[in-house]
């Protein structure tokens, strides 16, 4: 691509732009922020969100936060964090991905059934659940971009095929993972879980990726306006072929580590991650119709998750009542992000006042 192109792209998805930044994707504040590199709208709400979840924890419930339950949440949040940063990817081209649970499962499952215990076989396994990811990214990707199919339609019907692939190997039966795969999942180094850092390490990667490179700017750009980021030169099919390809890839990741993280993990693991990693990435201000959004936002708002199930559990509720705080958590982070506050509080104010016609009713009563 040509230098003239790049600058055609970087106009495209840049703060001055009128045609590919409409204001509903890019408010002034995320302009201004974008000029000046400061944080996300979405990463500063989630993170004060998340520091005010961790002192209410610490006033109402202290053994939600005490040592061994922090590390023992702490290695399934950076699983939800990576499969967050998947699927904001996805996200940002104004899609969505339904195959998280299938790939998530697939991959545990080919990590302990395939080895057997046989730390020998680990590497093939590892290589072979990678494989499959890919193909299920190529194929939601190839279905999505070229064939312009729908989005949930897709990525359920690539869901129910790797559901067939996991009753195939497993038979629904799970079985226990390899020593060297938990020892490298589930280790710790200067007392934190390998987990955290591997999160951490893919956060960085991809957030550094998307928010600081050339090409997380024509990734952003295509996601915020496919039309315009095609007529400055920018292979559109190419880049929304690439988020489903990445996300299947990270999905993969995730549950290669729960595989390590749980010694003995069903056959359906990651039937718990498809609403989580919804929530995480419209909790974090990911724009659902393309273009804006944060992978690291979503990578903390996977950690706000995690506590939160952590403190709703030690308050000895039932699991009924953790899906409901889930779910009105989520509709929270909707309601942050896409409703209009200050036109709500003018309506609100102007309701308040007293109409023309009243103020003369009363003024005329003796």
């Amino acid at each position: 691509m040509t230098e003239a192109t790049d600058r055609r792209v970087a106009a495209a998805s840049g703060p001055g732009s009128a045609v590919s930044t409409p204001a509903p994707d890019l408010p002034r504040p995320a302009q201004r922020a974008r000029r000046t590199g400061q944080p996300s709208r979405g990463l500063v709400t989630v993170l004060v969100a998340t520091g005010l979840l961790f002192a209410v924890s610490g006033l109402v419930q202290p053994a939600s936060l005490s040592r061994s339950s922090f590390l023992g949440m702490l290695p399934f949040a950076s699983v939800l964090a990576i499969v967050a940063v998947g699927q904001t990817l996805v996200v940002q081209q104004g899609g969505i991905d339904l195959s998280v649970p299938g790939l998530v499962s697939a991959s545990v499952v080919i990590a302990t059934h395939q080895p057997n215990g046989d730390n020998h076989k680990l590497l093939a396994a590892v290589g072979f659940a990678y494989a499959v990811a890919l193909g299920a990214g190529v194929l939601n990707g190839l279905v999505v971009s070229r064939l312009r199919m729908s989005p949930i339609i897709t990525t359920l019907g690539t869901n129910a095929l790797l559901y067939a692939v996991v009753l195939g190997i497993s038979g629904g039966t799970p079985r226990n993972t390899t020593s060297v795969l938990h020892s490298v999942a589930a280790g710790r180094l200067l007392g934190l879980p390998h987990a955290a850092y591997l999160a951490a390490m893919v956060t960085a990667a991809v957030g550094f990726t998307v928010k600081k490179t050339v090409a997380g700017r024509r990734f952003e750009a295509v996601g915020a306006n496919p039309a315009t980021a095609r007529s400055a030169g920018v292979a559109v099919r190419r880049h929304q072929l690439a988020a489903y390809v990445w996300a299947a890839l990270l999905y993969c990741t995730a549950g290669l580590l729960l595989a390590g993280i749980v010694t003995a993990p069903s056959a359906f693991q990651g039937e718990t991650y498809l609403l989580p990693s919804v929530a995480a990435v419209v909790l974090g201000g990911t724009s659902l119709l393309g273009g804006r959004g944060s992978p690291v936002a979503s990578a903390v708002a996977a950690l706000f998750l995690s506590q939160l199930d952590q403190f709703v559990l030690t308050l000895g509720v039932n699991a009924a009542v953790q899906n409901l705080v889930e779910a009105g958590a989520l509709a929270a982070g909707v309601a942050v992000y896409t409703v209009n506050w200050h036109r709500l509080r003018s309506w609100v104010r102007a309701g308040s006042r007293p109409g023309p016609d009243h103020a003369n009713v009363q003024s005329s009563t003796p």
